[in-house]
């Protein structure tokens, strides 16, 4: 587990060179905000999360899954994630920021398809 990235993965990389090809200027895991937004687009003051399934718990999906052995701990964890998500995403509401959260397994199957909702998300935002 210790080898699993936080941050700059495959996925993120792979939304930050779209957003950057479709004229989007961005700072990414920005340490000031709360929950360390992924992209934060802030000429739009909007911050996108990129949650991977197994760690953010992703509902319905099967990459949500519960690893067999220790699960009193896996579940502890997994629900503190979610807890310190939805607080995250409370906070940068409050604050005025617009928060789109992208899940990993939609990336996976339908990239095109979910970057031009995100897009039509941010062009909404900007009125």
């Amino acid at each position: 587990m210790s080898r699993i990235k936080s941050r700059d993965t495959s996925i993120e990389i792979l939304v930050r060179k779209w957003l950057f090809a479709n004229g989007f200027r961005f700072r990414k895991n920005c340490k000031t905000l709360p929950g360390h937004p992924d992209v934060v687009l802030a000429k739009y003051k909007t911050v996108i999360f990129i949650h991977g399934c197994f760690w953010h718990r992703h509902e319905s999906c099967n990459d949500a899954t519960i690893p067999k052995t220790r699960t009193d701990f896996w579940t502890a964890k997994f629900n503190k994630n979610v807890e310190n998500d939805q607080k995250a995403i409370r906070n940068l509401e409050y604050l005025g920021w617009n928060v789109i959260v992208i899940w990993q397994c939609q990336l996976e199957k339908e990239f095109e398809t979910t970057m031009h909702k995100v897009y039509s998300a941010i062009m909404k935002i900007r009125g």
